[in-house]
């Protein structure tokens, strides 16, 4: 039986995939909820979205996509606390800046009506995915791309909005080593760097791949014209400690306004933690290394919140963070997860209950 929520209609699926999950044993994105929402572009304007079971797409051999990338998407998590209260953090960021991404990719922007309430409704019937376990949330991945059709190198008329969701583990297991790039980028100046587009992370796998084959798991990205300057970490904004100063590089064309690194940075500067938000060299980090100053470097982002990295590599040469308790990684990260589940009090106005 099909109902209307606050004009979002919910299709509701007749038998649930709940009792064959292991919620103890959860990888990363790789089981997904009952449900999803799909809202469709067509005729010049959004048509109101339906919440239905989770099931594959039927596209047209020449939906644009296919051809011309025209991919965005967004990460976000949802907790539960110990009284089963559902929460969001900072959802109407992710909003606006899935917006700023279609904006860039000639994308029509999303009514923000649809975006929440149809994420609320989401939630709402599939509530019982959210894990309970610590270290374990509900992933969500809302994401638009062209389904309308046509060989023509222009954008398409018709697109999809989908929100799907995925009880998920730890993004990362054991210790995190990288590769500081020397040759590929990530994003160039007026390209698409800013934005969650689907083709920068493509980008980002070959390159990856050869660092894996050398040893390490993730890229340390530089900057593409001269490649001295530390720009993201994989698919992540990076922060370096040297001393007691937390550094990471503004945001640019080419480096994507994190919101769990501005997240960082705002807990952080309250905190009295000395904070500079400004362009750091390779050079910089490898004489910090080479002298002691270099206490810690670790990734920000949704799916890891903040990723310890313990050493890296640059020029055939090999680097060793130090290891010691009471990190700012540690720390930083306590705090934002402990806001995120309702375990400490928000005085930033973060968090948001979805009921």
């Amino acid at each position: 039986m099909n109902t209307i929520i606050n004009d979002i209609e919910i299709i509701k699926a007749k038998s649930s995939k709940i009792n064959d999950v292991d919620f103890d044993n959860l990888k990363f994105g790789h089981v997904f909820s009952d449900h999803m929402l799909e809202c469709n572009y067509k005729d010049g304007k959004w048509q109101a979205p339906k919440v239905m079971p989770y099931q594959p797409i039927v596209l047209d051999p020449s939906a644009k996509i296919f051809h011309y990338g025209q991919s965005i998407f967004e990460g976000m998590k949802a907790y539960k606390d110990v009284d089963e209260k559902v929460w969001l953090f900072r959802p109407l960021d992710n909003f606006k800046r899935l917006n700023i991404s279609a904006k860039r990719l000639a994308i029509p922007e999303l009514p923000e009506h649809y975006f929440m309430e149809g994420l609320k409704a989401l939630l709402e019937i599939d509530k019982d995915w959210i894990p309970k376990k610590d270290g374990s949330t509900l992933y969500i991945r809302p994401f638009i791309f062209a389904s309308g059709n046509g060989f023509h190198a222009s954008p398409a008329d018709a697109y999809k909005f989908i929100i799907c969701t995925a009880p998920s583990g730890a993004y990362f297991a054991g210790e995190v080593r990288v590769l500081i790039e020397e040759k590929y980028s990530r994003s160039a100046n007026g390209g698409v760097g800013f934005a969650k587009a689907g083709g920068n992370y493509a980008g980002q796998f070959y390159p990856t791949q050869l660092a894996i084959e050398k040893g390490y798991q993730q890229v340390i990205w530089t900057d593409d014209n001269t490649h001295e300057y530390i720009e993201e970490a994989g698919a992540m904004n990076i922060f370096i400690r040297i001393n007691d100063t937390l550094i990471t590089g503004p945001t640019s064309d080419r480096i994507l306004d994190g919101i769990t690194r501005k997240s960082i940075i705002e807990l952080a500067k309250s905190e009295n933690i000395p904070v500079e938000v400004r362009k750091i060299t390779v050079s910089e980090v490898v004489e910090a290394a080479k002298n002691g100053s270099l206490k810690e470097m670790f990734g920000a982002g949704t799916a890891a919140v903040i990723s310890p990295i313990a050493g890296f590599g640059y020029k055939d040469a090999d680097y060793e963070l130090p290891k010691f308790d009471d990190t700012y990684a540690s720390y930083l990260k306590k705090r934002i997860t402990d806001i995120q589940t309702n375990k400490a009090e928000d005085p930033f106005g973060w968090r948001y209950a979805v009921k």
